[in-house]
């Protein structure tokens, strides 16, 4: 028998079982794709030249508490100071944004920040992050940072997104970017420890108050352990993709639906030749046309020749069902409306597109809170059965929510709380 279980490979997968073999235990890993690393994932896809590209995580947010940094140091990985990189370009209508709306831009996102801290102490009831835009006098570029904020930072629109959940996972301090790829990262220095991953393996139902333990059925077989830990996404298990046996208490399904997957989608394009459309490298062009929000672009990473676009909330979910074709038209179109018509002759054809909303062991980017539901990323983490089953992964992280470090972290307590002895 193995002492526990661990149902899928992403950054919390394989911290729990690095976790749990340094605590001497016997650990089986199985992973529902063809590779570790989870929503961790670096390529090198020739349309954009071969060079590293992160379908999904790209930073190491809050580097001063990451426990990844150190990791990254300890293993020399590169990891560079994206703040310092980068630069911020705001756009209104084409141009560039005036003085003027610059201060107002900044009085909308100090209107959202004091809203977000006063209604935290108050101890008022939670309500959405589009409310607390609500201000008076940052009507003007409000919808440039509900953008920004909602669908770009938490993969949700702001009138769907929890203000008590957004402020809790706040990030605070430097920001570091991998050149490398941060899914390169994950691999070299967590999947050595974690031992062998069983890849193409998906949980199908775990019977988790066994009399020796815990049974986890697979299409390959049945394991049995005296525990498991599960970190799969919130929108796998609100899929009933797994089965559990028996079914999960009423306050875990309630957590799994308070916890919806919200969707981050990415658009990179290369250039067509030496026209860098009068942008310095790493740096950020976002703004709005008409008053209405556009994407976020990331142009030239690391001085490399492309512009990587950022969608996320529902016009990401619609882009995922209309496919690549209209994702990558999309986001030419968004870039010509900030930049102009000359952004369309300095792109080459072909592109990018992430697929995290279609791809079946995910179903999503990362989870967000609906209103009211902050408290229940602490609620999925609570062990069950005496410690038996255990969830962990980003969506139950709160302070580190959604991102590599919150699962990594989410692992690690996983580790410590599943009874295997």
């Amino acid at each position: 028998m193995t002492d526990v279980v661990v149902i899928g490979a992403g950054v919390a997968g394989l911290a729990a079982a690095g976790a749990l073999r340094r605590r001497g235990a016997s650990v089986r890993v199985i992973e529902a794709g063809p590779r570790p690393g989870g929503r961790a994932w670096t390529s090198t896809p020739p349309v954009l030249g071969g060079v590293p590209f992160d379908h999904g995580a790209a930073w190491l947010h809050a580097a001063e508490a990451n426990p990844l940094v150190p990791l990254a140091q300890a293993a020399a990985f590169p990891a560079l100071d994206a703040d310092a990189r980068r630069s911020r370009h705001l756009r209104r209508d084409g141009s560039a944004a005036s003085a003027e709306d610059l201060a107002a831009y900044r009085a909308a996102y100090d209107a959202l920040t004091e809203a977000a801290a006063a209604r935290a102490l108050s101890g008022a009831p939670d309500t959405t992050l589009a409310a607390a835009l609500a201000a008076p006098g940052t009507e003007a570029w409000a919808p440039t940072v509900a953008a920004w904020e909602g669908a770009i930072i938490a993969a949700a629109d702001a009138d769907a997104l929890s203000l008590a959940d957004w402020h809790a996972n706040a990030l605070h301090g430097r920001n570091l970017s991998v050149p490398d790829g941060l899914g390169s990262l994950v691999r070299a220095v967590l999947e050595p420890a974690a031992g062998q991953v069983a890849l193409v393996t998906p949980a199908t139902r775990v019977r988790w108050q066994e009399k020796t333990g815990v049974a986890v059925e697979t299409p390959r077989g049945t394991l049995t352990a005296r525990a498991v830990i599960v970190t799969v996404s919130t929108g796998v298990l609100a899929a009933g993709a797994i089965g559990f046996d028996p079914p999960l208490p009423a306050p875990i399904e309630a957590a799994i639906a308070a916890l919806p997957m919200g969707l981050l989608s990415k658009v990179a394009l290369r250039a067509a030749g030496a026209d860098r459309l009068g942008l310095p490298d790493s740096a950020s062009v976002f703004g709005q046309v008409s008053g209405e929000a556009r994407m976020v672009f990331h142009a030239w990473p690391f001085g490399r020749d492309h512009v990587v676009g950022f969608i996320g909330g529902r016009a990401a979910w619609a882009l995922a069902r209309a496919g690549a074709a209209a994702a990558e038209d999309f986001a030419r179109a968004e870039l010509a409306a900030l930049l102009g018509h000359r952004a369309a002759q300095a792109l080459a054809p072909g592109a990018v597109v992430t697929e995290w909303g279609t791809d079946q062991p995910f179903l999503g980017a990362y989870c967000y809170a609906r209103p009211g539901g902050a408290a229940a990323r602490r609620a999925l983490a609570e062990p069950l059965g005496g410690g038996r089953l255990v969830f962990a992964g980003e969506a139950c992280h709160a302070g580190f929510g959604g991102t590599v470090a919150g699962a990594f972290l989410s692992g690690v307590e996983a580790a410590q709380a599943v009874a295997f002895s």
